[in-house]
């Protein structure tokens, strides 16, 4: 199953600026934003990105962030396996 999850960014590393860490449900993670992000379209904290396999693939506003992990949490409790996508790098 290919599900990407909305992310929402809180740090972006100062030093490797391709590289952010994204909360989604209260989980951080680090993902790579060097796929949303060019030098005319900076990305910034709080924006939300759709996250599939540790790379941010696209910019979502924050409604359609919200309602999408509405549905995700929503379809986690008719299957189980939707919650791993919410399980965060230790």
């Amino acid at each position: 199953m290919c599900i990407g999850i909305p992310c929402q960014i809180v740090s972006i590393d100062k030093n490797l600026p391709h590289i952010a860490i994204a909360e989604v449900n209260g989980i951080g993670r680090e993902i790579d934003i060097s796929l949303v992000t060019s030098n005319n379209k900076p990305i910034t904290i709080g924006q939300w990105v759709l996250v599939h396999v540790g790379f941010a693939m696209s910019m979502l506003d924050e409604d359609e962030a919200k309602q999408t992990l509405s549905f995700l949490n929503a379809m986690q409790e008719e299957e189980p396996d939707v919650g791993v996508l919410f399980i965060g790098k230790e």
